[in-house]
């Protein structure tokens, strides 16, 4: 008990053994929906979903230790809400990548946001670009996963004429989605810190009820094997290490490989950025001069289970902002977050729960998935608060963060989104003659981004 309290820094941080323990169960309850939600999404592109959920539970342990042990913070990390649907629907969905490769871009933008932590460049990018347009990123990316998350649901369905229109509210799938989003709205209006976790529980239980009571298409067991826990195992065999086979190689091939990979380290490393700044301040980890305490360690915990992932078979591993449920609760150093990272190994061994929460075929090759679909839409809509940070007087801020978002929707990509916007801002700023004003790394970008384009078109 000296020697946690001691390593730790407890007495010096005002904290307890027992209140670290009780934080990490906190924390560790309201990010644990990430566990269904990743497993389905990412398995969609073909990854074996016991695979899947083997990586999600172990590269979050992973990464979540080497916060708490290393960087002495009291937050956890796992795969990235936004960057799993980005791998998923816009790598291998739209881009047509094999998963192999969409894990070999998340490795390579893993050392890139490793090199950048443990060098000078870190300050250099972030300094580089207007604090407006990484607002206008997370928001784009709450707008993109809410959409997906309506998607998931049923709510939202293509049309001929339209494009999208609203679905079928007499299906049973459907409503089912519809009182899940109510239910998760409702508990997060009312202050619940795990009204996600909660929200899919009760939705799975309910459309289990009544999937029993003779309603179709119904949440239901599955005894067929397919969620025996042995497929973890299994799964992690089939998926460990694929992205070093011919992953690489593919990528490697691929025109498009900057603007993936930059998309991936882009939004990895200001989610985190932002993340650690927002949590370390609720924990008093801020320094007289407004700097996080040891950042650079955590940054390289942050990178560190990026690459982990994507070398055992997930997206990109990212600072959960849920981890300020576990501070709330007093946790104030690692301990609580070595407490989060047992807790998702344990997770392993709750493998066999997913057949709940299994996304419904309710035509030939259409699933809706109602009892994970309100994951999407809650956090959506909180990253979506970012827009109020945004300074809506100025034209080159206003101009290129809109078309950041609407580029992110329209094209369904958010590497798209991220490229329009930022070729527009110095573009606006040269047209007002300020050319001098705009930093020299974002020309950069921008004419790297203006090179990708036309690769495209060649």
């Amino acid at each position: 008990m000296e020697f946690l309290k001691k390593y730790f820094k407890l007495e010096e941080r005002k904290s307890s053994v027992s209140t670290e323990l009780i934080a990490g169960v906190t924390t560790f309850l309201a990010m644990a929906y990430i566990l269904p939600v990743n497993s389905f999404m990412l398995s969609s592109t073909g990854i074996p979903l016991g695979g899947v959920f083997f990586a999600t539970a172990v590269s979050a342990a992973i990464a979540t230790l080497v916060m708490g042990l290393w960087a002495n913070y009291p937050v956890a990390l796992a795969p990235g809400m936004g960057l799993n649907a980005f791998f998923t629907f816009v790598l291998v969905g739209l881009m047509g990548l094999s998963w192999q490769a969409a894990l070999a871009a998340v490795f390579v933008s893993g050392v890139l946001f490793f090199i950048i932590s443990i060098s000078g460049l870190r300050k250099v990018i972030i300094n580089a670009i207007p604090q407006g347009l990484k607002f206008a990123v997370g928001a784009g990316i709450g707008f993109f996963i809410t959409f997906i998350g309506l998607k998931n649901a049923g709510i939202i369905i293509p049309d001929v004429a339209t494009f999208v229109k609203l679905g079928d509210f007499s299906h049973p799938t459907v409503l089912l989605g519809v009182f899940g989003i109510f239910l998760v709205v409702i508990l997060h209006s009312m202050g619940n810190r795990f009204s996600l976790i909660i929200a899919i529980f009760a939705t799975a239980v309910i459309g289990t009820v009544l999937g029993l009571a003779g309603v179709e298409l119904m949440p239901a067991w599955n005894n067929d094997g397919t969620f025996a826990l042995s497929n973890v195992f299994n799964g992690a065999a089939d998926t460990v290490g694929q992205a070093f086979k011919n992953g690489f190689s593919e990528l490697f091939r691929n025109k498009e490989i900057f603007s993936i990979v930059f998309a991936l380290l882009f939004v990895d490393f200001f989610d985190t950025a932002g993340t650690l700044m927002a949590v370390g301040n609720q924990a008093g980890l801020v320094n007289d001069e407004g700097e996080l305490v040891d950042s650079d360690k955590a940054l390289l915990a942050d990178s560190i289970g990026t690459m982990t992932g994507a070398i055992l078979g997930t997206s990109n591993v990212t600072s959960y902002i849920e981890s300020a449920t576990g501070i709330e609760q007093g946790g104030r150093t690692g301990l609580s977050s070595v407490t989060v990272a047992v807790l998702f190994l344990l997770s392993i061994f709750a493998y066999p729960v997913l057949s709940f929460v299994n996304g419904i075929e309710v035509a030939p090759g259409v699933f809706y998935s109602p009892v994970t679909a309100m994951a999407l839409v809650m956090v959506g809509t909180l990253m979506v608060g970012q827009l109020k940070e945004i300074d809506w007087t100025k034209k080159e801020i206003v101009i290129p963060s809109f078309f950041t978002i609407i580029f992110m929707l329209l094209s369904f990509s958010i590497a798209t989104g991220i490229a329009v916007g930022f070729i527009f801002y110095p573009v606006i700023m040269v047209a007002q003659g300020r050319a001098k004003e705009v930093n020299k790394v974002m020309y950069v970008l921008a004419a790297l981004f203006i090179l990708n384009f036309v690769l495209q078109v060649i």
